[in-house]
């Protein structure tokens, strides 16, 4: 069995998976799969629905971004910090031991961790996978949380069975940009544990080879390149893959997380939901030729429909809009009206459509009452006439007013 260390930083010369690497990496997952088996029962194996896979190159700012990222996709768990699990109680027994935490111990402390019930929604695995078995690992994994996901299709467990949805989120700068900022945080943590010997108040941070010099930065960058980089480009086939763009300032970075993790129903629903709503077309869709489609409609009602457009217009130049000039501050006015020309459901689509070409928003309402007619002599019953009131709702933008005494 192959097993390397887990340490912090990635062995370099990782490459493509060879077929003995694969296999060692299927009997070391097998193995951590067994054990979770034996210890909780396949019937409480509930991983996360939703699992960020998170790295990036040395002073991409993955710490700085994790928070964001997490806000982004709506987790109210923390990240699962797989350099933290290191110094877990575990590992630490591992290592009391005098033995190595190696790719079946780090898997295993971190399925672990990825079944607690916090993590039920989502997870972010920050730092995970680093070697080429952990990668292999990985897809072993998704099959596995597949495969129950389809045992209990139609079952009343299904919802604790989800069909998994894994991104790759990888943030990258150039070497100069991370030597830069390498460099940078170590000044920042030399000046900040000067200040808590001067003062006594705070605690010492450490300083890592890599953040005073030079060539430690460049070399910890390089290692980034030829290990963490290629594992992570080889889940690009298998998962949704996001390369994020992390050179910019921390507003820039974090439009381009949103671009990226933007929601896309099609990808994350089960197949059988995503059939029953696809019909319906997208916001996005609507709004592309929204303008066209408006002039389409509008020289339609002019040319085949000539005669009611008039009156549709004229009720509105006589009727609606000396009502909307007395809100004018206000953007906002509500009109009742009961002209019988609005009863052809052509006519209130004519209506929104010429509210929509003046740059207003406009919401009908039909509202159905009964009027008291008269009382019938005989039985001194009271006879109604049905009656229809079309509520106009008419938004714009309103007037920006200088009240007294402002400047």
């Amino acid at each position: 069995m192959s097993e390397t260390a887990a340490d912090t930083e990635p062995q370099a010369n990782a490459s493509t998976l060879t077929d003995v690497e694969i296999k060692d990496a299927k009997v070391i997952f097998d193995a951590v799969w067994d054990d979770l088996v034996e210890e909780f029962g396949l019937e409480h194996l509930m991983f996360p629905k939703e699992i960020i896979l998170l790295g990036g190159a040395p002073g991409a700012g993955k710490g700085t971004n994790t928070n964001f990222i997490m806000k982004a996709r709506g987790f109210t768990c923390p990240p699962i910090v797989v350099s933290s699990l290191l110094d877990s109680p575990e590992a630490k027994a591992l290592k009391d031991k005098g033995m190595l935490v190696g790719d079946r111990e780090v898997m295993g402390i971190l399925l672990r961790k990825m079944l607690e019930p916090e993590f039920r929604d989502g997870a972010v695995l920050d730092g995970f996978p680093r070697t080429k078995v952990q990668v292999e690992s990985m897809k072993l994994l998704v099959e596995q949380i597949s495969k129950l996901h389809r045992d209990h299709a139609g079952t009343a467990a299904a919802a604790s069975f989800r069909r998994p949805t894994i991104h790759v989120m990888v943030l990258f700068v150039d070497e100069k940009t991370s030597v830069e900022r390498q460099l940078f945080r170590g000044r920042q943590i030399q000046q900040h544990n000067e200040e808590v010997r001067a003062t006594g108040i705070g605690e010492l941070q450490e300083v890592r080879p890599t953040d005073v010099d030079v060539e430690a930065a460049k070399h910890r960058y390089r290692i980034f390149k030829e290990s963490t980089w290629d594992a992570l480009q080889s889940l690009k086939e298998v998962f949704f893959y996001h390369l994020i763009n992390a050179q910019g300032s921390l507003e820039e970075v974090e439009q381009n997380i949103i671009k990226e993790l933007k929601y896309q129903s099609s990808l994350e629903l089960e197949p059988e939901t995503f059939e029953i709503i696809r019909g319906i077309p997208l916001a996005s869709e609507l709004v592309l030729h929204a303008r066209q489609e408006l002039v389409k409609r509008l020289d339609s009602y002019a040319r085949d429909h000539h005669d009611l457009f008039v009156k549709v217009v004229t009720l509105i130049n006589g009727k609606f809009i000396p009502i909307v000039h007395c809100h004018a501050i206000s953007g906002r006015a509500v009109i009742n009206n009961e002209d019988e020309v609005l009863a052809n459901p052509l006519a209130l689509a004519m209506l929104i459509d010429v509210f929509s070409d003046r740059g207003y928003h406009a919401v009908v309402d039909k509202q159905l009452s009964r009027i008291p007619e008269r009382v019938n002599a005989n039985t001194g019953e009271i006879e109604f006439r049905p009656n229809t009131t079309y509520r106009i709702r008419v938004y714009f933008e309103g007037s920006e007013i200088r009240r007294g005494g402002e400047i």
